[in-house]
This record gives C-alpha cells, structure tokens and sequence, in this order.
C-alpha cells in the first residue's frame, strides 16, 4: 500500500485514554482478538484504517447475512446480547477503548457468540471507506460523547457531513439508530438528519419510541438517576435511485 498520510482531515470525536489494562482484559487480547478483533491495515494514528484497506464481508463472517454495525459499543453489552438473540444476523463492534473491547470479547467468548467481530478503529474511517457501500442493514449509535463544552461541539460524531458518510455504508432502506441523553445534542443529531438528503424519518412526533433492541445499561440508568431523559431516533436510508 502507499505510504500513509501525516494528518487526519478531520477531528475525532474522542480522546484516546491510555492507561494499563488488567490481566484479564490482557488475557482477553491474547485469547480472543485472534477470532474477534479483526486486523486492520492502518493509515495516520494507531485508530486509522488506510483508505485503501476493504473489508471482505462474506468471507470474515463466513456466509451471506444482514450486518448490523454498532458505533462506540462500549463494554459490548447491547451489541453481545443482540448478537447472541439473533444468530442468523452479523454484528459488528467498532470502539477505541481497549478495556472495552476486552470486556466485549470475555462476554462474547462466555456465551459463545460467533457471529460477532470487533475493529479498534475511529468510526467515520470504518463507515467511509472500510465497509463495502451498502452493506450494513442498521447503524447503532447509541450515547456517543455530547462533547457538552460549547468549544467541543465541533468533536461530536453527528454533525454536518456525518449523513453521507454512514449513508454510504447503510444498504437502501436500512436504519440509522441513535439514542442520547444530552438534550442539546438530540436536537442537534435531529436536526443534522432531518437535513440530510441521504435519509428519512421512520418515526412519528418528535422522537422515536426506545428501541427495544437496546439493553438497558448502567450508563443509561445513571443518565436516567440523574434526571436526564432518553430520546430515540431511527432513521431510514432512502433509495440511492
């Protein structure tokens, strides 16, 4: 491949934390990246994806069958769980965070989910070049950083150019799903997709109802103690004709 770039065009929407994981998330790399952690050729940071490198859907999972990709999957709870109810459907993680990936494969591993793959990589570089173009049936993206401080708004993962680049890789009449606990950035994700030529509502009134895909998480239920309310959104992309 070409030698990579020196620069990202664009900021990520997170801060990469380092700190030593413990012996069992080193365990969970040693034992599991190996079927779950898909290897990706790199490009200008360690979370990049060369624009070049290209994801052979059929042949990772082994077989035809609806993706679902989920965006910043965290410890993997809701993305485990889907993926362990819907064996006849493949799923895809993409997260940073080391100590979340590992959790995700313990827990993958513990109920032996094998239709489950997991990418350390910043999502916008997955969805715009990494994944052939159309081959995700539904997006997730549920509680992504509101970046709240007015000067980091510019850091949050939905905001204007975002449609076009996860509407490249959502099949025709496949779903973008999104949940947030920040009113401010709901308003803004449902306005950005609103605009956005690339996608329609399926929902009715202001917000969508709570996908019921979505496993209740700690980090949901600490938004809920804290007063602040959950708004759904769900999204359809329309024909590329």
């Amino acid at each position: 491949m070409p030698e990579p770039r020196t620069f990202r065009d664009e900021p990520v929407s997170f801060v990469r934390r380092s700190g030593r994981m413990s012996e069992a998330q080193e365990r969970a790399f040693e034992e599991h990246a190996p079927f779950y952690l898909l290897d990706v050729p790199r490009d200008v940071a360690f979370t990049s994806v060369h624009p070049e490198a290209r994801l052979d859907v059929a042949a990772e999972y082994g077989r035809e069958a609806p993706l679902i990709v989920e965006i910043g999957s965290g410890q993997g709870h809701a993305i485990v769980a889907a993926a362990s109810a819907t064996p006849h459907t493949d799923f895809l993680a993409v997260e940073v965070f080391r100590a979340g990936l590992a959790r995700t494969m313990l827990d993958a591993a513990a109920v032996d989910v094998r239709n489950l793959r997991l990418i350390e990589a910043n999502a916008p570089e997955v969805l715009s070049t990494y994944l052939p173009e159309g081959s995700a049936s539904e997006v997730w993206i549920f509680f992504s950083d509101p970046w709240h401080k007015k000067r980091h708004t510019k850091r949050r993962l939905i905001r204007p150019g975002f449609p076009a680049t996860a509407g490249r890789a959502i099949a025709d009449g496949g779903l973008l799903r999104l949940a947030t606990d920040w009113e401010d950035y709901a308003l803004q994700m449902r306005e950005v997709l609103d605009d956005a030529p690339e996608f329609e509502r399926a929902f009715d009134g202001d917000w969508a109802e709570r996908f019921e895909g979505r496993v209740m998480t700690a980090f949901e239920r600490k938004g809920i103690a804290k007063g602040r309310e959950i708004r759904d959104l769900t999204y359809r992309r329309v024909s590329r004709v």
